[in-house]
């Protein structure tokens, strides 16, 4: 009886690991910690090159809404 409950044992197992590798997580993939400081260096770069240009087109707006009598 011990033979096929250790049989039967390593069989379900097995059959749970397949299981458990065909499931689909939610789970982020890693990133390490240089990863995420380059990443954030480089969106940082893309933020003040984009606010340097946005400066630069933008003109001075006239309030011709706004006019006394």
């Amino acid at each position: 009886m011990n033979r096929k409950k250790k049989i039967n044992q390593v069989l379900k197992a097995k059959v749970k690991k397949m299981n458990a590798k065909q499931q689909k997580t939610n789970k982020p993939k890693y990133i390490s910690k240089a990863e995420r400081a380059a990443i954030a260096e480089k969106e940082a770069e893309e933020n003040t090159t984009e606010s340097s240009t946005v400066e630069a087109s933008s003109e001075p707006s006239l309030d011709v809404t706004s006019t006394e009598n």
